[in-house]
């Protein structure tokens, strides 16, 4: 399917219908679906072979939905009002019930908003997405969707966004005490967050 108003609208019906979807992220072809439909969050860890005790990503469009779910303290939003849209994911107090009971979550959750018009477009559609990268767990992340289509199985619906050219994987950080750590370097550095 292609990343136009067609394909964006037919995908959103698909995930709102419990579907899981393959899309284009600014980094990393992804792999969601309705993050407070149980029954397609677990069909996601199959696909993957994720273990279920690895918790997933949520992506949305704004800041403002992202403060729906989620609790920010200044530090946070600083940080986030720099680098969003973009490779940061962040790790905060989860403040909803119902996405922390579907996700499994104990009280925190991973969330960001990803650089790419065709994702922002389907999230505006959908709120949010579980956005975990489309690929066995262990192996390598997708940036081109030939690969991508070949290996995946047992999806919905595939959104072809092109090739991706990215540096990498989201940074993944948490705020403690004031202090930012870096949980997973991705494309965006440590000194370039420290830098906000």
């Amino acid at each position: 399917m292609n990343c136009d108003k067609e394909g964006i609208e037919k995908a959103s019906q698909i995930i709102n219908q419990g579907g899981v979807v393959i899309f284009p992220t600014d980094t990393v072809y992804g792999i969601g679906c309705d993050p407070y439909n149980k029954a397609s969050i677990e069909k996601i860890y199959k696909i993957k072979s994720r273990h279920i005790t690895k918790s997933v990503p949520v992506l949305t469009y704004s800041i403002e939905t992202a403060e729906k779910i989620a609790q920010f303290d200044q530090l946070a939003k600083k940080i986030v009002k720099k680098f969003w849209p973009g490779p940061l994911t962040i790790i905060l107090k989860v403040t909803d019930e119902k996405i922390k009971k579907s996700l499994n979550l104990e009280n925190k959750i991973a969330i960001r908003v990803p650089d790419h018009k065709c994702t922002l477009e389907l999230l505006k559609k959908c709120n949010y997405l579980v956005g975990t990268s489309a690929n066995i767990s262990g192996d390598v992340p997708y940036t081109n969707p030939k690969e991508c289509l070949k290996k995946m199985q047992d999806y919905d619906v595939f959104v072809d966004g092109g090739i991706i050219t990215s540096n990498g994987e989201s940074t993944i950080i948490e705020i403690e005490n004031e202090e930012i750590k870096i949980i997973r370097e991705g494309s965006l550095t440590k000194e370039e967050i420290l830098q906000s």
